[in-house]
Protein backbone atom coordinates (compact mmCIF):
# COMPACT_ATOMS: atom_id res chain seq x y z
CA UNK A 1 0.00 0.00 0.00
CA UNK A 2 1.45 3.36 -0.96
CA UNK A 3 2.31 5.84 1.97
CA UNK A 4 0.57 9.59 2.21
CA UNK A 5 3.19 12.14 1.18
CA UNK A 6 4.01 14.15 4.50
CA UNK A 7 1.82 17.30 2.98
CA UNK A 8 -1.04 14.88 2.04
CA UNK A 9 -1.00 13.55 5.57
CA UNK A 10 -1.13 17.15 7.03
CA UNK A 11 -3.88 18.30 5.30
CA UNK A 12 -5.87 15.29 5.78
CA UNK A 13 -5.51 15.44 9.91
CA UNK A 14 -6.26 19.10 9.51
CA UNK A 15 -9.92 18.39 7.57
CA UNK A 16 -10.61 15.39 9.95
CA UNK A 17 -10.11 17.99 12.87
CA UNK A 18 -12.41 20.70 11.19
CA UNK A 19 -14.95 18.56 10.77
CA UNK A 20 -14.64 16.85 14.26
CA UNK A 21 -14.34 20.54 15.68
CA UNK A 22 -16.59 22.20 13.68
CA UNK A 23 -19.58 19.47 13.94
CA UNK A 24 -19.60 19.75 10.19
CA UNK A 25 -23.30 17.88 7.99
CA UNK A 26 -22.72 14.21 6.93
CA UNK A 27 -22.00 15.04 3.24
CA UNK A 28 -19.02 17.15 4.13
CA UNK A 29 -17.28 14.95 6.83
CA UNK A 30 -18.18 12.39 3.85
CA UNK A 31 -16.29 14.24 1.32
CA UNK A 32 -12.78 14.83 3.60
CA UNK A 33 -13.25 11.05 4.28
CA UNK A 34 -13.41 9.98 0.78
CA UNK A 35 -10.46 12.70 -0.15
CA UNK A 36 -8.12 11.04 2.45
CA UNK A 37 -9.79 7.37 1.13
CA UNK A 38 -8.54 8.34 -2.67
CA UNK A 39 -5.07 9.59 -1.74
CA UNK A 40 -4.50 6.42 0.08
CA UNK A 41 -5.02 4.34 -2.79
CA UNK A 42 -2.85 6.78 -5.42
CA UNK A 43 -6.17 7.87 -7.06
CA UNK A 44 -6.31 11.60 -8.11
CA UNK A 45 -6.82 13.73 -5.22
CA UNK A 46 -9.70 15.45 -4.20
CA UNK A 47 -9.31 19.03 -3.56
CA UNK A 48 -9.31 19.45 0.51
CA UNK A 49 -12.49 20.68 2.10
CA UNK A 50 -12.57 24.48 2.50
CA UNK A 51 -14.52 26.44 4.90
CA UNK A 52 -14.56 29.73 5.56
CA UNK A 53 -14.37 30.19 9.44
CA UNK A 54 -14.08 33.35 11.38
CA UNK A 55 -11.00 34.43 13.32
CA UNK A 56 -12.52 33.37 16.97
CA UNK A 57 -13.30 29.96 15.42
CA UNK A 58 -10.00 29.58 14.12
CA UNK A 59 -8.00 30.60 17.65
CA UNK A 60 -10.62 28.01 19.29
CA UNK A 61 -9.90 25.25 16.91
CA UNK A 62 -6.09 25.79 17.40
CA UNK A 63 -6.07 25.57 21.16
CA UNK A 64 -8.37 22.34 21.00
CA UNK A 65 -5.71 21.08 18.88
CA UNK A 66 -2.59 22.42 20.81
CA UNK A 67 -4.62 20.61 23.98
CA UNK A 68 -3.86 17.24 21.99
CA UNK A 69 -0.52 17.70 21.88
CA UNK A 70 0.94 19.16 24.63
CA UNK A 71 -0.57 20.47 27.64
CA UNK A 72 2.23 22.65 29.05
CA UNK A 73 0.81 26.44 28.92
CA UNK A 74 -3.00 24.98 28.80
CA UNK A 75 -5.37 27.61 29.95
CA UNK A 76 -7.93 26.18 32.22
CA UNK A 77 -10.94 28.93 32.81
CA UNK A 78 -13.98 27.50 34.54
CA UNK A 79 -14.92 25.07 36.91
CA UNK A 80 -15.91 22.50 34.74
CA UNK A 81 -13.29 22.24 32.18
CA UNK A 82 -10.61 21.69 35.74
CA UNK A 83 -12.78 18.56 36.72
CA UNK A 84 -12.61 17.49 33.35
CA UNK A 85 -8.81 17.80 32.98
CA UNK A 86 -8.34 16.33 36.66
CA UNK A 87 -10.33 13.44 35.15
CA UNK A 88 -7.67 12.97 32.57
CA UNK A 89 -4.90 13.51 34.89
CA UNK A 90 -4.06 9.74 34.72
CA UNK A 91 -4.49 9.29 31.61
CA UNK A 92 -1.85 11.65 30.30
CA UNK A 93 0.97 13.21 31.29
CA UNK A 94 -0.01 16.71 32.41
CA UNK A 95 2.80 18.11 33.85
CA UNK A 96 6.58 18.36 32.96
CA UNK A 97 8.43 15.28 34.99
CA UNK A 98 11.53 17.84 35.68
CA UNK A 99 10.52 21.20 34.98
CA UNK A 100 9.05 22.89 38.46
CA UNK A 101 5.62 24.15 37.96
CA UNK A 102 3.97 27.67 38.38
CA UNK A 103 0.40 28.03 38.58
CA UNK A 104 -1.17 31.48 37.87
CA UNK A 105 -4.57 32.12 38.98
CA UNK A 106 -6.00 35.58 38.12
CA UNK A 107 -9.31 36.41 36.50
CA UNK A 108 -7.54 39.77 33.97
CA UNK A 109 -6.56 37.61 30.91
CA UNK A 110 -3.94 40.34 30.00
CA UNK A 111 -1.90 39.64 33.33
CA UNK A 112 -2.18 35.44 32.87
CA UNK A 113 -0.99 35.82 29.42
CA UNK A 114 2.07 38.02 30.32
CA UNK A 115 2.96 35.88 33.29
CA UNK A 116 2.75 32.69 31.34
CA UNK A 117 5.02 34.01 28.94
CA UNK A 118 7.24 35.55 31.52
CA UNK A 119 7.49 32.12 33.12
CA UNK A 120 7.89 30.11 29.98
CA UNK A 121 11.10 32.26 29.66
CA UNK A 122 12.34 31.49 32.75
CA UNK A 123 12.32 27.60 32.13
CA UNK A 124 9.22 26.50 34.42
CA UNK A 125 5.81 25.21 33.71
CA UNK A 126 3.48 27.46 33.62
CA UNK A 127 -0.31 26.69 34.19
CA UNK A 128 -3.34 29.68 34.05
CA UNK A 129 -6.36 29.68 35.16
CA UNK A 130 -8.99 31.93 35.30
CA UNK A 131 -10.53 31.18 38.90
CA UNK A 132 -10.04 29.66 42.07
CA UNK A 133 -12.41 26.32 41.52
CA UNK A 134 -10.68 24.99 38.16
CA UNK A 135 -7.28 25.55 39.67
CA UNK A 136 -8.19 23.30 43.06
CA UNK A 137 -9.61 20.70 41.00
CA UNK A 138 -6.37 19.25 39.57
CA UNK A 139 -4.41 17.43 41.99
CA UNK A 140 -0.79 18.77 42.59
CA UNK A 141 2.02 17.68 40.80
CA UNK A 142 4.91 15.31 42.03
CA UNK A 143 7.63 18.25 41.11
CA UNK A 144 8.28 21.59 42.92
CA UNK A 145 5.28 24.29 42.41
CA UNK A 146 4.11 27.64 43.47
CA UNK A 147 1.16 29.49 42.88
CA UNK A 148 0.99 33.05 41.54
CA UNK A 149 -2.41 34.44 42.69
CA UNK A 150 -4.72 37.22 42.69
CA UNK A 151 -7.29 38.07 46.05
CA UNK A 152 -9.51 39.63 43.59
CA UNK A 153 -10.99 36.28 42.09
CA UNK A 154 -14.84 35.69 40.52
CA UNK A 155 -15.77 32.02 42.83
CA UNK A 156 -13.84 32.55 45.89
CA UNK A 157 -11.33 35.13 47.28
CA UNK A 158 -7.82 34.56 46.99
CA UNK A 159 -7.39 34.31 50.97
CA UNK A 160 -9.74 31.62 50.52
CA UNK A 161 -8.03 29.71 48.24
CA UNK A 162 -4.94 30.15 50.30
CA UNK A 163 -6.29 28.31 53.87
CA UNK A 164 -7.19 25.61 51.60
CA UNK A 165 -3.96 25.13 49.50
CA UNK A 166 -1.91 25.94 52.85
CA UNK A 167 -3.14 22.41 54.25
CA UNK A 168 -0.67 20.56 51.25
CA UNK A 169 2.25 22.69 51.93
CA UNK A 170 3.76 22.15 49.11
CA UNK A 171 2.32 24.71 47.23
CA UNK A 172 3.63 28.22 48.43
CA UNK A 173 1.65 31.44 47.70
CA UNK A 174 3.44 34.20 46.07
CA UNK A 175 0.16 37.55 45.87
CA UNK A 176 -0.11 39.82 43.06
CA UNK A 177 -3.21 42.12 43.12
CA UNK A 178 -4.17 45.49 42.66
CA UNK A 179 -6.24 45.89 45.66
CA UNK A 180 -4.23 45.41 48.36
CA UNK A 181 -4.02 46.63 52.17
CA UNK A 182 -1.87 46.91 55.41
CA UNK A 183 -4.77 44.04 57.07
CA UNK A 184 -4.88 41.97 53.95
CA UNK A 185 -1.17 41.65 53.54
CA UNK A 186 -0.86 41.09 56.94
CA UNK A 187 -3.30 37.96 56.57
CA UNK A 188 -1.91 36.65 53.59
CA UNK A 189 1.87 36.24 54.98
CA UNK A 190 0.89 35.36 58.61
CA UNK A 191 -0.74 32.24 56.86
CA UNK A 192 2.21 31.43 54.97
CA UNK A 193 2.67 33.48 51.93
CA UNK A 194 5.97 34.37 49.90
CA UNK A 195 5.43 37.71 49.12
CA UNK A 196 2.47 39.99 48.80
CA UNK A 197 3.31 42.06 45.54
CA UNK A 198 0.90 45.45 44.34
CA UNK A 199 0.39 45.41 40.70
CA UNK A 200 2.07 46.92 38.42
CA UNK A 201 5.22 45.09 40.47
CA UNK A 202 8.93 44.67 38.93
CA UNK A 203 9.59 41.90 37.39
CA UNK A 204 12.89 40.95 38.98
CA UNK A 205 10.75 41.10 42.18
CA UNK A 206 8.38 38.45 41.31
CA UNK A 207 10.90 36.33 39.73
CA UNK A 208 12.80 36.47 42.90
CA UNK A 209 9.88 35.71 44.80
CA UNK A 210 9.14 31.91 42.50
CA UNK A 211 12.27 31.02 43.07
CA UNK A 212 12.07 31.40 46.89
CA UNK A 213 8.43 29.67 46.61
CA UNK A 214 10.24 27.02 44.53
CA UNK A 215 12.54 26.29 46.84
CA UNK A 216 10.24 25.73 49.92
CA UNK A 217 8.53 23.68 47.45
CA UNK A 218 10.96 21.18 47.01
CA UNK A 219 11.79 20.99 50.67
CA UNK A 220 8.33 20.09 51.15
CA UNK A 221 8.35 17.40 48.33
CA UNK A 222 11.47 16.14 49.99
CA UNK A 223 10.47 16.19 53.44
CA UNK A 224 7.15 14.25 52.30
CA UNK A 225 9.21 11.45 50.55
CA UNK A 226 11.28 10.62 53.74
CA UNK A 227 8.29 10.83 55.78
CA UNK A 228 6.51 8.24 53.44
CA UNK A 229 9.80 6.02 53.62
CA UNK A 230 9.58 6.17 57.34
CA UNK A 231 5.81 5.14 57.48
CA UNK A 232 6.71 2.11 55.14
CA UNK A 233 9.38 1.45 57.46
CA UNK A 234 7.22 1.39 61.00
CA UNK A 235 4.18 -0.15 58.82
CA UNK A 236 6.57 -3.26 58.43
CA UNK A 237 7.11 -3.56 62.63
CA UNK A 238 4.96 -5.76 64.17
CA UNK A 239 2.76 -4.68 66.54
CA UNK A 240 5.00 -5.84 69.35
CA UNK A 241 7.90 -4.27 67.80
CA UNK A 242 5.56 -0.57 67.31
CA UNK A 243 4.66 -1.65 71.08
CA UNK A 244 8.55 -1.60 72.02
CA UNK A 245 9.61 0.77 69.82
CA UNK A 246 7.13 3.30 71.42
CA UNK A 247 8.54 2.68 75.07
CA UNK A 248 12.15 2.77 74.00
CA UNK A 249 11.71 6.13 72.43
CA UNK A 250 9.92 8.05 75.62
CA UNK A 251 12.58 6.93 77.22
CA UNK A 252 12.41 3.20 79.32
CA UNK A 253 15.26 0.59 79.87
CA UNK A 254 14.95 -2.67 78.32
CA UNK A 255 13.84 -4.12 81.73
CA UNK A 256 10.77 -1.41 82.45
CA UNK A 257 9.64 -2.01 78.70
CA UNK A 258 10.00 -6.12 79.61
CA UNK A 259 7.59 -4.75 82.51
CA UNK A 260 5.04 -2.66 80.95
CA UNK A 261 4.67 -5.21 78.08
CA UNK A 262 4.53 -8.51 80.34
CA UNK A 263 7.17 -10.27 78.27
CA UNK A 264 11.38 -11.03 79.52
CA UNK A 265 14.12 -8.45 79.05
CA UNK A 266 15.67 -10.54 76.54
CA UNK A 267 12.66 -10.90 74.29
CA UNK A 268 12.73 -6.89 74.25
CA UNK A 269 16.52 -6.65 73.35
CA UNK A 270 15.23 -9.39 70.43
CA UNK A 271 12.39 -6.86 69.75
CA UNK A 272 14.31 -3.84 69.95
CA UNK A 273 17.24 -5.20 67.04
CA UNK A 274 14.30 -5.78 64.58
CA UNK A 275 13.13 -2.16 65.18
CA UNK A 276 16.73 -1.01 64.60
CA UNK A 277 16.99 -2.95 61.33
CA UNK A 278 13.57 -2.22 59.83
CA UNK A 279 13.83 1.27 61.01
CA UNK A 280 17.63 1.91 59.38
CA UNK A 281 18.60 3.49 62.56
CA UNK A 282 21.82 3.89 63.00
CA UNK A 283 21.61 4.69 67.22
CA UNK A 284 18.78 5.52 69.82
CA UNK A 285 18.56 8.78 68.96
CA UNK A 286 18.01 8.52 65.22
CA UNK A 287 15.53 6.32 66.06
CA UNK A 288 13.56 8.87 68.50
CA UNK A 289 14.38 11.28 65.59
CA UNK A 290 12.68 9.42 63.15
CA UNK A 291 9.62 8.55 65.74
CA UNK A 292 9.46 12.80 65.87
CA UNK A 293 9.21 12.91 62.32
CA UNK A 294 6.43 10.23 61.80
CA UNK A 295 4.25 12.30 64.93
CA UNK A 296 3.30 9.39 66.13
CA UNK A 297 1.51 9.73 69.95
CA UNK A 298 2.37 7.50 72.36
Amino acid sequence: MDTLSEPRRRNLLANKAAASALALAPKAAKRTADAGSDAAQGNNAIPPLRINLSEGTLLDLRRRLAATRSPQGEAVNNFSQGMQLAKTADARPSMSQDKPVVFVVDDDRSVRESLESLIHSAGWCPKVFECALAFFSLPRPSVPNCLILDVNLPDISGLDLQSLVSVERITPIVFVTAFGDVAMTVKAMKAGAVEFLMKPFHTEVLLAAVEEALERSRTALEFDLEVRALQDRHESLSCREQEVMALVVSGLLNKQVAFELGISEITVKAHRGRVMRKMEAKSLPDLVNMDARLGLAH
